[in-house]
């Protein structure tokens, strides 16, 4: 009679996975932002954020593992199993060409509806202060909350990949809604994020993409401060437009990461 019970509501909770997952990532963003509500970010305050995001991870691992894995056996085909960190690593250098393609298709396709205001990106010393305090969250911690809630407990109770990709989809279109003005280019992420999961059956590929695109944009702020180059952005939707030497740089990066996969693939 248990074991029929949990059948039913299996079935039931199913369909609302997608829904149920992003209500979930929201709340723990929300709580793991607290801290640093207000103008001014301290250490303190990131560190607590830190601390909060960590437990949130450490939450929704044990949720997967004790939870979703006994209700819906077929998120055993995603195993939490981490990958070689060499191959991580090749992940994440073709990130800041990813994010750089990216930026050029937002723009393509928001000039055909719009004109979009350039601008000159640049920093001050308390911006890019400030940037780089938030970096560990949002390089470390981040990537990891939001592709465990986003990808690995939306997407994974499904057994069929058709259904999947269609999951894919609608979690990227609601993971473009919370990020409001990055919307195209939180969306594309999430669906580069979400097929590279389905494909690869494991979540670590996607946060390391994840975490490489973070990062990326966290260097391009240095760059920017040193006056290495010109980078133009827009606000609404956000677009960075990198110049000709991090398209160079960018390229360079993909090909050393994809020879390193590829010399790691048996």
């Amino acid at each position: 009679m248990r074991y029929s019970n949990m059948s039913k509501l299996s079935r039931l909770l199913k369909p609302l996975m997608p829904l149920l997952a992003t209500a979930y990532a929201v709340a723990l963003i929300y709580v793991t932002s607290m801290p640093l509500e207000g103008n001014v970010q301290t250490f303190s305050s990131e560190l607590m954020s830190w601390v909060i995001t960590l437990a949130g991870i450490g939450l929704t691992l044990f949720i997967l593992i004790r939870f979703e894995q006994k209700w819906f056996p077929e998120t055993r085909q995603f195993p939490l199993k981490l990958p070689k960190l060499s191959s991580l690593a090749g992940l994440m250098l073709i990130a800041p060409l990813c994010l750089t393609i990216e930026g050029y298709v937002v723009y393509g396709l928001t000039s055909m509806v719009h004109t979009v205001q350039l601008e000159p990106l640049t920093y001050t010393a308390s911006e890019l202060r400030e940037d780089l305090l938030s970096s560990v969250h949002a390089v470390l911690l981040a990537p990891v909350l939001e592709e465990l809630c986003f990808r690995q407990m939306a997407i994974s109770p499904f057994r069929r990949r058709r259904t999947q990709i269609v999951v894919c989809m609608v979690i990227a279109i609601l993971f473009g809604m919370l990020h409001v003005r990055n919307f195209p280019g939180a969306f594309f992420s999430a669906m580069l994020y979400g097929l590279v999961f389905i494909l690869s059956r494991n979540i670590w590929y996607g946060v390391a993409l994840h975490a490489g695109h973070n990062l990326t944009a966290v260097l391009l702020a240095i760059y920017c401060w040193l006056g290495l180059g010109d980078i133009q952005m827009a606000k609404t939707p956000v677009i960075f437009l990198s110049d000709a030497k991090v398209i160079v740089g960018s390229v360079i990066l993909a090909v050393v990461g994809v020879s390193l996969i590829k010399k790691l693939t048996p």
